[in-house]
């Protein structure tokens, strides 16, 4: 399969077919030759099939005896190509003569047994990334367990592996798939991209998701959301404390979005942020008057960068520093706008730690009328949906004096002012989206940090 059997003179033939490489001309009266088609390559095109969706206008340059036509998936549209027309339909090109069929509409294009024959193997391929599509294309290697004497066969270039994804990253195709299908013959699925895949970056992300309340579980699906796509992530816990012994990420990232306070920021904390060596904060703060704040300033000049939840929380503790940024709270955006379809007061209780599918708890929350919580998250989700909401401040257990503060500053930043506990009050829609709008832009912001840091 790919390869050719010996023509009769094969002699003669082969010393032909050098002196028409050593000419550099394209070896019009073999192709012109139906004799010349051997049915071998037929099955080169069957397995080429595998990698064509159904439905796809399909480009079929070098198509030679048109074999892929009859294994195209269903639905498929067949446009053939070649140095001679093969039927009324072919597009005739020479493709060393720099003849190419630009502006040829396709979703896909096959080069099955054409790049053997290229001089300019790189203009080539530029004319073949140029058409923005998936390429299907064969090669067989040079010095691999392939024919050795590949002049014989006209093969005028000798690609090795390293060579070939060489000329294929310069072209710009990103992605490249496929098996080897005869010995040293490969078949190859290219995909356009500005180049290869960024390697696997190692990412601690270390939070109490371990609790499962909702706002640490929708923290977690809305970091996966930000990270880029070589991000390979393990989470670990501040209670109970799980972290590695040993090891370090490329990048820790402290907080899911939620709260950091004075129990968290232990030497455990501060030691493992020094092992990492580069650390993004994804928090706000609670508990305020009891934070050792010369501590978090300790742990914020650690890190790479800190993506405060609230504009209090930079207020109290950016101290002026370059890496601090506010981020706003980014669980909204996991909450689109809504209406209510229940006119009823819901009260948020035990559900809130239950393992309830997220989906089917934000579409809970979404849709009562009126909505009344003492924890925070569930809140700021129902401000997307509901009339009339209203809150209990969360309290220390051990000192039901102290307060969270984590309400005030989410008000703030949303309505620009302090809303009252234990009652009821109306939402400002209009402060809800414009938020969401701002969170969102801050968050593009965060996910360009990650990138970079991961890059």
């Amino acid at each position: 399969m790919g390869t050719e059997s010996d023509p009769p003179n094969a002699e003669q033939e082969f010393a032909r077919r050098r002196a028409v490489i050593a000419a550099r001309a394209t070896d019009r009266p073999r192709w012109e030759d139906p004799a010349q088609l051997e049915p071998a390559w037929d099955q080169r095109a069957a397995r080429a099939a595998a990698y064509i969706p159904r439905g796809a206008a399909v480009l079929d340059l070098g198509c030679g005896a048109m074999a892929l036509e009859r294994f195209l998936p269903m639905g498929c549209r067949y446009q053939p190509c070649d140095l001679t027309a093969r039927d009324a339909r072919t597009l005739v090109k020479d493709f060393n003569a720099g003849e190419f069929p630009t502006g040829q509409a396709c979703d896909i294009v096959t080069v099955l047994g054409v790049l053997e024959y290229i001089y300019d193997a790189p203009a080539f391929l530029a004319k073949l990334r140029a058409l923005n599509v998936p390429v299907v294309m064969s090669y067989c290697l040079a010095g691999d367990r392939g024919p050795t004497d590949r002049r014989a066969l006209g093969w005028v270039n000798d690609f090795t592996k390293d060579e070939l994804n060489g000329l294929l990253a310069a072209a710009g195709f990103g992605r490249v798939t496929g098996a080897e299908v005869t010995p040293g013959q490969f078949l190859l699925r290219l995909e356009p991209g500005a180049g290869q895949a960024a390697p696997e970056r190692t990412v601690w992300v270390l939070s109490y998701n371990s609790i499962g309340n909702f706002g640490d579980r929708l923290g977690g699906q809305v970091l996966s959301q930000v990270l880029p796509p070589n991000a390979q992530v393990r989470h670990v816990h501040h209670y109970p404390w799980d972290a590695p012994a040993e090891g370090a990420p490329d990048l820790l990232i402290l907080g899911v979005g939620n709260s950091v306070f004075q129990p968290m920021l232990t030497d455990e904390l501060l030691g493992l942020v020094d092992r990492a060596g580069r650390t993004v904060g994804i928090f706000g703060t609670q508990y305020r008057e009891t934070i050792d704040a010369s501590r978090l300033a300790s742990l914020l000049d650690r890190m790479e960068s800190w993506w405060a939840r609230h504009e209090e929380d930079v207020g109290l503790y950016g101290g002026g520093r370059a890496n601090i940024h506010h981020l706003g709270d980014w669980m909204i955006d996991a909450c689109p706008m809504s209406a209510w379809t229940r006119d009823e007061l819901f009260r948020v209780g035990d559900e809130v730690l239950d393992d309830s599918p997220l989906d089917r708890l934000i579409e809970r929350y979404q849709s009562y009328r009126q909505f009344a919580s003492p924890r925070m998250h569930p809140l700021l989700c129902a401000l997307t949906a509901a009339d009339e909401v209203g809150y209990q401040e969360q309290r220390e257990m051990d000192d039901p004096a102290q307060v969270s503060g984590k309400f005030r500053s989410m008000f703030l930043d949303i309505f620009g002012v302090d809303k009252p506990e234990k009652q009821m009050w109306p939402v400002d829609r209009g402060a809800v989206v414009a938020y969401k709008a701002k969170v969102r832009r801050n968050v593009e912001a965060l996910r360009a940090e990650l990138a970079r840091v991961l890059g």
